[in-house]
């Protein structure tokens, strides 16, 4: 039998790596240690060359010199190991070499740098069988866990940690490691059981395998990834500060909006003062603040409900002296940061006595405070001031990657509160322009009762052009009008006045509805040749519309406008069907009118498409929820308009709006007198007398004498200048109005007659001894008026 040499040889255990290899180096004997450690079974590898795990040269030189040997050895997985070989020859009884018995085993070295490596590493490295046990842990994990490594072995996870959502998810991802046989990568936030303070990690698991391939645990590498959790932290508030500040143009929202993004994230207090003239839409001082400065809170959040730490109040004011951190922000420009224990910061804290009680009160302790400065284009706004309680969990008081983050939310704060502030100063301006221009008080008429409401736009677009007006006409007539000026702005509110003054001029004249926008057209078109290289285009859309009670006749004529609605004394509500027409400013196109009767009682309601075009709905839908919303019972035109606006506008309206509601009245037959009269002089003597007997049926006897002379010089100079027909009317009601209509379409002006002439004294003597007269065209020719006023009985 062949036996091992006794200097070289030892005792084999089962559990070594050996094998028995031939004098031709065939593979004839393969223990179980060496299928452990390469991963072969023994009918995988016997039979084999043993240059199949090695190469050629090592094996012979191995063998040749018979002794120890390092040796690259391939495993069953492709890899290869380096392992420490001992050759010891089996010989026969006659001494020769029968074979060779080698045993294997890990580098001696290689395995202790291994476990130095293991145990020295900055990381946190520990190792869990398939039960999630302890199976070692290096000198970082003991110290993370608080206690020697022997503490923890063989015991199970969960009981050696808190009962936490980031301990449970510790414990799945090492159960889904075993489950998988796969590595998985898992991220907490969490204080580390020796201490209070909280951590960011980021942990490798991977599964433990031996050479077979057989899952013997799960490994892992825990690295405190806090500082680098800290700069994601500070991109992803600053990324939030871009969409989240800023987003109306308001000062105090934007104030706020600063407070409440740096709470909790940041700070745990914070507040926003700004001057005065900030607040009030004044242009604040340029570059630093210096000495006292008194500051109005604005905005201030904590995580407590009604932020009790607060020791100035919402809209209150506060003189912050010299050497307060705030002070010396704003006269510097630059961050302040300071804690409790500086003598300024604290002087200043027990020298205002709301603040140190606050302080008393809420036992604050440590406190670690920044103060920013809000500059924006050179302007100083105010101040942020930005607090943190120094805690065992959070201990670490500000540092300069705190002040540049703050820096930077604090210049965009600012930028957007300038913003605001600009924005409500031109806002302010131009709706006060706006309602300086719109109608105060609407001049007497009888014709309509009337109601309007006119809501500027809450949008950032700005007060925009729109207008309504209740015109007097002549013959008890009215003119409604609503208009609408393309754009926001000051500019459009300009552009409205001066439409709303050239209509007045307009109807002044006493021109058709489609006449009258003509003109209005082309006044427009010249307004946007003078102002196009400055302003832009020009454009605006209008309706116009004359109602007669005497006829009960309405003409309407739009350009470009959302047609009328009227409401009928049976409750029925009808969209009138108008030309919609271009809008003023194109040009070159003509204008329709549409003519309707309506009842005495209808009600007409004019708008601007800001009403109709609300809550993203288009025209038509806007328009068939204005018929339902007028339709709805109503005490009065006040409530009506009410009632509209409550239906169709949202909290916010985007666009302004401008409603205008007239109820139709009409004149009694008994209050209107007509007259056709021949072109014969011998009619005048007449005429002078129809109208006496008609006002002494009226009880206006004490009219009676001017009315005469009028009645007499305006039907003279129609029989003399006009021509048949003529017609003598009048009319009463609030004032007695004389009209005689004739078929001229000449209009007569006022002349001085000389003391030679024999005429031309007449219409001046009409203009002298009533109130108003006028001229307007009519379809035949031309109807002349004069009006006085009645007394009041």
């Amino acid at each position: 039998m062949a036996t091992l040499p006794g200097d070289k040889g030892r005792a084999a255990t089962a559990g070594d790596a050996m094998a028995v290899v031939d004098v031709h180096g065939i593979v004839t004997g393969w223990s179980e240690g060496a299928r452990l450690l390469t991963g072969y079974t023994s009918a995988e590898i016997t039979g084999r060359p043993v240059s199949d795990l090695a190469d050629t040269d090592d094996v012979q030189r191995v063998l040749r010199t018979a002794g120890d040997a390092l040796v690259d050895v391939r495993r069953r997985d492709g890899q290869r190991t380096r392992l420490a070989l001992r050759v010891c020859p089996l010989r026969g009884g006659n001494g020769e070499r029968q074979g060779y018995v080698i045993t294997a085993a890990p580098e001696p070295q290689g395995q202790a740098l291994g476990e130095l490596a293991f145990r020295q590493s900055s990381m946190s490295m520990s190792v869990f069988d398939t039960e999630q046990r302890y199976l070692r842990m290096n000198d970082t994990a003991s110290r993370i866990m608080g206690s020697h490594e022997a503490d923890f072995l063989g015991r199970f996870f969960p009981d050696t940690v808190e009962n936490a959502e980031h301990s449970r998810g510790f414990l799945s991802h090492l159960r889904k490691v075993v489950e998988t046989g796969l590595p998985v990568h898992y991220e907490s936030w969490t204080r580390a059981p020796s201490g209070m303070r909280m951590h960011a990690w980021n942990t490798e698991m991977w599964p433990l395998r031996d050479a077979a391939g057989q899952l013997l645990g799960v490994a892992l590498a825990a690295f405190d990834s806090s500082e680098q959790h800290s700069a994601r932290q500070r991109l992803a508030l600053l990324n939030e500060a871009a969409t989240s500040i800023g987003t109306r143009l308001d000062v105090i929202h934007t104030a706020r909006e600063l407070a409440e993004l740096v709470v909790p994230r940041l700070a745990d207090f914070a507040s926003v003062d700004l001057l005065d003239s900030v607040l009030q839409g004044e242009e604040p001082v340029v570059g630093p603040v210096g000495g006292d400065v008194e500051l109005r809170r604005v905005a201030h959040h904590s995580p407590t409900a009604g932020v009790p730490e607060a020791a100035i109040d919402l809209g209150a004011a506060d003189v912050y002296p010299p050497s307060s951190a705030p002070a010396r922000a704003l006269a510097t420009g630059q961050a302040v940061l300071t804690r409790t224990g500086d003598p300024d910061l604290d002087t200043w804290l027990t020298r205002h006595a709301e603040r140190s009680a606050k302080l008393r009160d809420f036992d604050a302790g440590d406190l670690s405070l920044m103060a920013v400065p809000l500059v924006a284009r050179g302007t100083t706004l105010g101040v942020s001031v930005l607090v943190r309680q120094l805690t065992p969990v959070r201990p670490d008081p500000f540092d300069q990657d705190d002040v540049s983050l703050a820096r930077e939310l604090a210049s965009r704060a600012a930028i957007c509160v300038d913003n605001a502030r600009r924005y409500t100063k031109e806002r302010t301006t131009a709706l006060a322009l706006q309602r300086s221009l719109l109608p105060q008080a609407m001049a007497g008429q009888a014709a309509v009762e009337f109601a309007s409401r006119y809501l500027p736009a809450l949008s950032q677009a700005g007060v925009g052009g729109d207008w309504f007006d209740v015109i007097p006409l002549s013959g008890t007539r009215v003119a409604l009008v609503v208009g609408d000026v393309v754009g926001h702005g000051i500019h459009a509110s300009v552009t409205m006045g001066r439409l709303r003054t050239a209509v007045w001029t307009l109807a002044d004249v006493d021109l058709a509805p489609d006449e009258l926008l003509t003109h209005l057209d082309d006044l427009v078109g010249h307004l946007a040749a003078d102002e196009n290289a400055t302003t832009g285009e020009i454009g605006a859309t209008c309706l116009y519309a004359v109602y007669d009670p005497v006829s009960r006749h309405c003409t309407i004529a739009a350009a470009g406008h959302p047609p009328p609605v009227v409401l009928l004394p049976d409750g029925a509500v009808e969209v009138v069907e108008v030309s919609a027409g271009p809008m003023l400013g194109v040009g070159g196109l003509p204008f329709e009118a549409t003519e309707l009767t309506l009842p005495e009682g209808a009600v007409l309601a004019l708008y601007t498409d800001g009403l109709v075009e609300a809550r993203d709905l288009d025209v038509d839908t806007g328009t068939a929820a204005l018929c339902t919303a007028l339709a709805a019972p109503a005490g009065n035109l006040e409530d009506a308009c009410d009632n509209v606006l409550k239906a169709l506008l949202p909290r916010r309206p985007a666009d302004d709006v401008a409603l205008l509601l007239a109820r139709t009245r009409a004149l009694d037959s008994e209050q209107v007198a007509v007259w056709d009269l021949p072109a014969d002089p011998a009619v005048v003597s007449t005429a002078r007398q129809y109208a006496t007997e008609r006002l002494t049926r009226w009880g206006l006897d004490e009219a009676a004498f001017v009315t005469e002379l009028v009645v007499s010089e305006l039907v003279t100079n129609a029989i003399r200048y006009g021509g048949a027909p003529i017609q003598l009317r009048l009319i009463r009601d609030r004032t007695l109005i004389c009209e005689v209509s004739d078929a001229s379409s000449t209009s007569p002006h006022l002349r001085r007659a000389r003391t030679t002439d024999e005429g031309g004294r007449g219409l001046l003597l009409v203009a002298q001894l009533t109130d108003r007269w006028g001229t307007r065209p009519t379809a035949t020719g031309k109807t002349i008026w004069a009006e006085q006023v009645l007394p009041v009985r």
